[in-house]
């Protein structure tokens, strides 16, 4: 009986051999020729994004060295390609260079295309709306920035001070310093907010009547530090 069921498996194995070996056969192929088509792309991909970071880099260089004209166009070519995050570096620096050159409506619309960018990194979106608000503060509606900049104007944000100082600045535009002065003194309390902001909207708390120190030797230290930068600074400044 045992050698009979030896036989039976055999036979089975056989059948199953010629009739589904050449299917699976053909699975493991494919398979591996689609393994292999990923690594292949895989390699040309990070070899395309060193080659145009490479050229992000000399193009920064030309910029440092004042060779405008040379580098905005090598910036232009590398912002056509809008699918990595070298496009949205190099768009951002066209929109620096206009911003210098004083073509603000120029540079807020590169700020504007980057933060609309569904394949730009949201780092690169949230910094360009910020820019581009900022660019166009003079002139814009006051609730069109509240609006814009709202979401990322809250404590814990990595863009909560620069865009909550904007957010505040145009409430008061609105004349509502009811809900500017909590937002200078949330600012002012944050100690992931730079130091030179705190510093500021500390002060626009105060003359708004909202109390925005936490320790006061420390505030006391710090407006003496900034005091003596700003004796130390002012022989420059007055050359």
């Amino acid at each position: 009986m045992r050698e009979v069921d030896e036989a039976v498996r055999q036979d089975q194995l056989g059948t199953a051999a010629k009739r589904y070996g050449w299917m699976i056969g053909g699975a493991l192929v494919l398979a591996l020729a689609v393994f292999g088509g990923y690594l292949f792309w895989e390699d040309r991909r990070e070899g395309q994004l060193e080659e145009v970071s490479e050229k992000l880099i000399t193009t920064l260089d030309k910029l440092e060295a004042g060779q405008i004209e040379q580098a905005e166009d090598d910036l232009a070519a590398l912002a056509a390609d809008g699918s990595s995050a070298v496009a949205a570096s190099a768009k951002m620096a066209r929109a620096g260079i206009a911003l210098r050159e004083n073509r603000r409506e120029e540079a807020a619309g590169l700020f504007d295309e980057i933060a609309a960018d569904t394949n730009a990194s949201q780092p690169h979106r949230d910094l360009a709306t910020v820019r581009a608000v900022a660019t166009r503060f003079e002139t814009m509606d006051p609730q069109a920035v509240v609006d814009r900049l709202k979401a990322l104007a809250t404590p814990g944000n990595p863009w909560f001070g620069s865009a909550g100082e904007l957010v505040a600045m145009a409430y008061l535009k609105q004349g509502k310093p009811e809900l500017a002065g909590p937002l200078f003194a949330a600012m002012a309390q944050d100690e992931s907010v730079p130091q030179s902001l705190r510093s500021r909207t500390r002060q626009m708390a105060g003359l708004l009547g909202y109390d925005a120190v936490v320790d006061v030797d420390e505030t006391l230290a710090q407006m003496q530090d900034e005091t003596e930068a700003s004796a130390a600074l002012a022989p420059a400044a007055a050359q």
